[in-house]
């Protein structure tokens, strides 16, 4: 028996099922009623593929027995005989098989990458879509590592049961069969003898197997906390943190621990291989010394030919890969079957804002944006995310607290209507229902007439335009981050986008112009620019309805200046919802709502609130004491 074939396929196998998970928590795993019909389902548009992947993999497994068969009757009826013409063709035969077992593995190959990735594509892209459609309550609770861990390790688990696990399990059960049942026919005496030391052999497979198994976890732990402290150092926000504080030789020193974890995992499990492999290698060593002891005793005595010998010992070396392979077969297939599950219980994850199949649009041209009766409470964690992708034992079931009550009001078409109150007082939740980000858990919010959950989300979204006061830009040029709102959009229409929201002048002094890349969520731009930018991205997607949350509420006063005129020509001619920090800015509005508690308390103009001497005016005073005019 040779490394050769103990390594590759087998050792793959008796790794596999260590990937992240406990052996026991994967057995004793309860896997959702239908989870292998469901399967069967992803694969149905491969099965014609995986028929003849299956029909190659049994052909490549019965051409093991085949070279020692013809060099037992090379050997007895050729070279004994002195028959030279059967030697040459018994040998150009051996040849041949060799080449069709080659042919047999490209093909396998072949047929194993296309189901594979095929699968893998189907998979992320199902899961892909799926997310993009969950609720923002499901983005601001699941950990974001832990929803890409199903996009590529459980992806590439799940379609590992259709390739290397499929494959490999049929492939050593049908050689394992055909191996031993071809050195029983050959001599059921030296089979037993030789099968002697078999359980000399399992025993460390399996036991330096889940040993490996550990260790290969301790290493994806640790790999997992390198690659998280690089994440977060590298990006833009952690980058220039630890640069603030000035930590570099902490950092390092940090970070070489980290990866020193790492190293000394990789030493560990290099070495118990290289152990495991020589252990193994001298068992089956020493079972091929018994088979041509005995089996050399028998073939003196002419109980068996030499031939029948030296195939024997041929065979044995095929009979222990597929033995230890199989040693830790239920948890190789578990693992696959865990990681469908987990893909699964991410796509039977219900998203909370569905279109009806009937839904009309949204009328076109100026409209009214109306809330009636809206209340609204945040969803609890159980309707809205999972506990695997929050790290916990489990969810949170209970309600939150009401957010919204009783939520009354109507900007007319064209009207700029603005929210103010303290924190926390709702303002941005009213915006959030105006952008269908979630449903009002009672009233209605309607625009142009029509309630929005009666419309299709496209053309809700290409009515509603909204600035956030941190507005995110992709890691891409300015051009691309433009052309995100319409991607038909002409050089001309760029150029007036950005010339409207004051920033032209700015893009025209860059080196590549609108070909710049603005970086990690766009921090290569000032904050006003960046604004500015999003605000030229709302014009370019031309809405009838915009919101602003609190969009210059971090800026300096004159990248204030430059983005209040950029907004004046957004808003211009459209219906507003403008959440604002600094009143100053919403003393033109044509109403003004004063949020407190989730309620509206106070509505009308400027002078009429600040008449009234309510919570408004008290906000007012508090921003603008000691200015002249104001009193104190």
């Amino acid at each position: 028996m040779t490394l050769v074939s103990m390594g590759g396929p087998q050792m793959g196998m008796m790794m596999r099922g260590a990937r992240g998970r406990d052996d026991k928590e994967i057995l004793n795993h309860k896997l959702a009623p239908g989870t292998i019909k469901r399967i069967m389902g992803i694969a149905r548009p491969y099965r014609l593929l995986i028929g003849l992947f299956l029909a190659v993999v049994v052909g490549d497994a019965v051409l093991v027995v085949l070279p020692p068969l013809l060099s037992q009757q090379l050997v007895d009826d050729g070279v004994l005989k002195g028959d030279k013409g059967l030697v040459t063709r018994l040998a150009l035969i051996i040849a041949a098989v060799a080449v069709a077992d080659a042919g047999a593995s490209l093909v396998q190959r072949f047929l194993s990458s296309r189901i594979g990735e095929g699968l893998i594509y189907d998979l992320r892209t199902r899961v892909f879509a799926h997310v993009q459609r969950m609720p923002i309550a499901f983005f601001t609770r699941t950990q974001t590592g832990a929803l890409i861990s199903r996009l590529n390790s459980d992806v590439i688990g799940a379609q590992q049961a259709f390739t290397s696990v499929l494959s490999n399990v049929v492939s050593n059960v049908i050689s394992l069969v055909l191996v031993a049942g071809t050195m029983f026919y050959l001599s059921w005496q030296i089979t037993l003898l030789s099968l002697l030391l078999l359980p000399v052999f399992l025993v460390p497979a399996r036991r330096v197997g889940k040993r490996m198994q550990g260790q290969v976890r301790k290493q994806m732990t640790l790999n997992a906390d390198m690659s998280a402290m690089m994440t977060e150092r590298f990006n833009v926000s952690g980058a220039l943190l630890t640069k603030l504080f000035g930590r570099p030789e902490e950092e390092d020193a940090e970070f070489a621990e980290k990866a020193a974890g790492v190293r000394d995992a990789g030493v560990t499990i290099a070495l118990t291989g290289a152990a495991f492999m020589t252990v193994l290698s001298l068992v089956a060593s020493l079972a091929t010394a018994l088979t041509y002891l005995i089996g050399g005793h028998l073939a003196i005595s002419k109980s068996i030919t030499l031939g029948t010998l030296m195939a024997l010992a041929a065979l044995l070396g095929r009979l222990y890969g597929p033995l230890t392979a199989l040693t830790n077969v239920r948890i190789t297939v578990m693992s696959a079957l865990v990681s469908f599950d987990r893909v699964f219980e991410v796509l039977d994850l219900e998203p909370m804002i569905k279109e009806k199949p009937d839904a009309g649009r949204v009328p076109e041209g100026q409209v009214a944006v109306e809330f009636e009766d809206v209340a609204f409470r945040y969803p609890a964690a159980d309707e809205v995310s999972l506990a695997s992708l929050e790290s916990v034992a489990r969810l949170d079931q209970a309600p939150s607290a009401q957010v919204l009550r009783g939520v009354t009001f109507r900007a007319a078409p064209g009207e700029m209507v603005a929210l103010v109150g303290p924190s926390g007082a709702g303002k941005t939740t009213i915006t959030s229902l105006a952008n269908r980000l979630y449903d009002p858990t009672e009233g209605a919010v309607r625009i142009g007439g029509v309630d929005i959950r009666d419309v299709t989300l496209e053309s809700l979204h290409a009515t509603v335009g909204t600035v956030t006061q941190d507005a995110h830009m992709f890691h891409t040029t300015i051009r691309g981050n433009l052309l995100y709102a319409r991607p038909t959009a002409t050089e001309e229409e760029l150029v007036d986008a950005l010339r409207d929201a004051q920033i032209l002048d700015l893009v025209r002094t860059l080196p590549d112009g609108l070909d710049t890349v603005v970086g990690d969520r766009g921090y290569r731009l000032s904050g006003g620019e960046k604004q500015r930018l999003a605000i030229a991205r709302l014009l370019l997607k031309a809405p009838s309805v915009v919101v602003l949350d609190e969009a210059t509420a971090h800026l300096d006063s004159e990248s204030e200046a430059a983005v209040q005129r950029a907004l004046a020509r957004a808003l211009q001619g459209r219906t507003s919802l403008v959440i604002a920090h600094r009143l100053s800015t919403v003393r033109d509005a044509d109403q003004i709502l004063v949020v407190e508690d989730g309620r509206i308390v106070e509505q009308g103009r400027h002078e009429e609130l600040l008449a009234a001497g309510g919570l408004y005016a008290e906000l007012y005073r508090v921003q603008f004491q000691g200015q002249e005019g104001i009193p104190a």
